[in-house]
């Protein structure tokens, strides 16, 4: 809890992955997947429960190990390629609110493919979301560098077309853009009812360092990670 609200962490872990089998139990840097994500979220402040939705009884036991309550095991339909992570968000609140009689003022996503995310993050931003006079929801952006649109092209039929009419800017001379990026995900619960969404124009953006903001999508990403985290156990990074 935060000045006075009730807050619910979610971290959703669906048990088929194209991309990496298993991926959200396999062993990355001596531990599963989910555990970076489990065992941070459980040192938070402010997260009043932490919760994983999962169609998996594999993950279930792995997660229930680690700390995590598993509540439920979503039905099929919300484990699909197709299903999105905000059905997942609003079926997990419903059933809290039905099932045990729980409701929260907000939430957090916490998905298991950014395990580099600290308890700083999920705290800090927090208490950026809850003293913002007017934000009704806070996620996760990391400053773009090489791919800035002053820096690249389309090609049309081969031909290159650029937005900046091809002038050729120092990087100190560019305006400073953002991308969305996975680590933190916040929103008044009420707000993410009605929009079905964390990005809107009364989103904050929490800005995480370039090494944060990996996620793991497939093998590659996989092996990147891995590294910054053995980087990070060593204070090399912060």
């Amino acid at each position: 809890m935060y000045r006075g609200k009730k807050i619910i962490g979610i971290i959703p872990a669906r048990g088929g992955s194209k991309g990496i089998p298993r991926k959200n139990i396999k062993n990355i840097h001596g531990k599963p997947l989910i555990a970076w994500t489990i065992e941070t979220a459980l040192a938070s402040e402010y997260l009043d429960e932490v919760i994983v939705s999962t169609d998996s009884s594999e993950i279930k036991e792995v997660a229930e190990k680690l700390g995590a309550r598993v509540p439920f095991l979503r039905p099929d339909k919300l484990a699909e390629d197709t299903s999105t992570s905000m059905d997942v968000l609003l079926h997990a609140l419903d059933y809290m609110k039905n099932k045990e009689g729980k409701e929260f003022d907000l939430l957090m996503m916490l998905e298991p493919t950014s395990p580099l995310r600290e308890v700083k993050d999920i705290d800090s931003s927090i208490e950026s979301l809850v003293n913002h006079k007017s934000a009704r929801s806070i996620a996760g952006v990391s400053f773009v560098e090489g791919a800035s649109p002053d820096f690249v092209v389309t090609l049309d039929n081969g031909l290159m077309r650029s937005k900046s009419n091809f002038v050729v800017k120092r990087r100190q001379d560019i305006d400073d853009y953002y991308f969305y990026e996975g680590t933190i995900y916040a929103s008044y619960v009420a707000d993410l009812q009605e929009r079905k969404n964390f990005y809107h124009q009364d989103a904050l953006g929490y800005i995480v360092p370039k090494w944060k903001s990996f996620e793991i999508d497939d093998m590659v990403d996989f092996s990147i990670i891995e590294h910054l985290l053995i980087q990070r156990e060593k204070g090399l990074l912060e």
